[in-house]
């Protein structure tokens, strides 16, 4: 027994629309463009849960099929960057980050027992009277892939902080830091933990 469904409505040929009664009928989707050009949006954090939506002062609203977005500090400035890749092809987007007077924390981990990306550690940064926590592991979208950086942002805060790590293998360590490049490497197993 085949499954058939009707269209609910209506449907706009000058629109492009269709309707497969049958979804699993890949025979009539030859031709159609199933893209769905979206504008991109990007919003920013204002704190306390509230994001307000910046794509049109960004221009990071581009009328493109974009599917995959990595972020990273391409120009070492301390402050993450965009690359957004669309499908079909086409040149790569990149979104250079000039928001100002705000400051971050990029922390590398090298790992020995755990893994060498040490993917998988918890971190967790004291930044005044809050605890940000981040679990290390290169963040996926489609078709795309970060570094394995793990990024706090600090907004204007000055001073040192506390950040503890929890590598993977469940050895701890806690250290006193501040703004910048951090890389921590785990500690190489003496014979009786190996």
């Amino acid at each position: 027994m085949e499954l058939r469904h009707a269209s609910p409505r209506k449907l706009d040929d000058n629109l492009g629309e269709f309707w497969l009664e049958n979804p699993f009928d890949f025979q009539r989707l030859k031709g159609f463009n199933l893209s769905m050009f979206e504008r991109n949006r990007l919003f920013f954090n204002q704190g306390d849960c509230v994001f307000a939506d910046v794509s049109h002062i960004s221009a990071t609203d581009i009328d493109a099929d974009s599917r995959s977005v990595a972020v990273g500090d391409l120009d070492e400035d301390g402050r993450p960057d965009l690359v957004v890749r669309g499908v079909g092809g086409g040149p790569l987007q990149i979104f250079l980050n000039r928001i100002t007077e705000h400051r971050s924390l990029h922390v590398t981990l090298r790992g020995h027992k755990s893994n060498p990306e040490g993917i998988g550690a918890r971190l967790q940064l004291a930044v005044g009277d809050h605890t940000l926590v981040r679990d290390h592991f290169p963040q996926n979208s489609y078709s795309s892939q970060n570094a394995t950086e793990t990024i706090f942002g600090l907004g204007n805060h000055q001073g040192p902080m506390t950040l503890s790590i929890s590598w993977p293998s469940g050895h701890e360590e806690t250290h006193t830091v501040e703004a910048g490049r951090l890389v921590f490497t785990e500690p190489v197993p003496g014979p009786q933990e190996e």
